[in-house]
């Protein structure tokens, strides 16, 4: 299993490998073991699994507020995506800024999302299904969201110029950064 980091303190790019055949592959597509073995020790409660049927459907930004704030481990199961991660920890050097990498079912990678990050995706392909683990339970009084197309963060979706997203109704009305008041703080990791 491969760990990359990110710009983004936290946020960690995983590729498992894959082992194919004539008949296919075969990946461990999760492994705590593997994990921690780079330093990842997170122990996740739920698996979530949505379909998006249409390109460029939007989902997020997303987050939960603590005490059930959630990391996300991410990966594609069918399509492909454009995962996105903001920094929204109070007094992070990188507070606002953003991380984006495609996730697809060809590439096999996967987003590990830290808790006090924003998390949202686009479907670059019809019928794509995300697949993630969370370290909390859903809890809808925690849930928070950032308006995905907000100009502060001037996340790249690559939308082309007169294409409307799919998005929610929660979604397209979700505030901007300016005056979020956010429920995380950056902790600088110890050396």
């Amino acid at each position: 299993m491969q760990v990359e980091d990110t710009k983004l303190s936290g946020v960690k790019l995983i590729t498992p490998a894959r082992h194919g055949d004539h008949r296919g592959f075969f990946s461990e597509s999760y492994s705590r073991r593997a994990l921690a073995a780079h330093g990842i020790e997170l122990d996740f409660v739920q698996d979530n699994h949505s379909l998006s049927a249409e390109v460029g459907t939007v989902r997020g930004l997303h987050f939960q507020a603590p005490p059930h704030a959630q990391a996300k481990l991410v990966r594609c199961g069918r399509g492909a995506l454009l995962d996105v991660a903001v920094d929204i920890r109070r007094g992070s050097p990188t507070y606002g800024q953003w991380l984006a990498e495609e996730l697809s079912f060809e590439n096999g990678r996967q987003l590990l999302v830290p808790a006090g990050f924003a998390h949202g995706f686009i479907t670059r392909q019809p019928d794509t299904e995300i697949i993630y683990k969370c370290s909390d339970y859903y809890a809808p009084e925690c849930e928070g969201a950032l308006l995905w197309s907000d100009a502060a963060i001037g996340i790249d979706w690559g939308v082309a110029a007169g294409t409307e997203p799919v998005l929610s109704a929660k979604d397209a009305v979700a505030p901007g950064l300016a005056g979020f008041d956010s429920p995380f703080t950056y902790e600088e990791a110890a050396s």
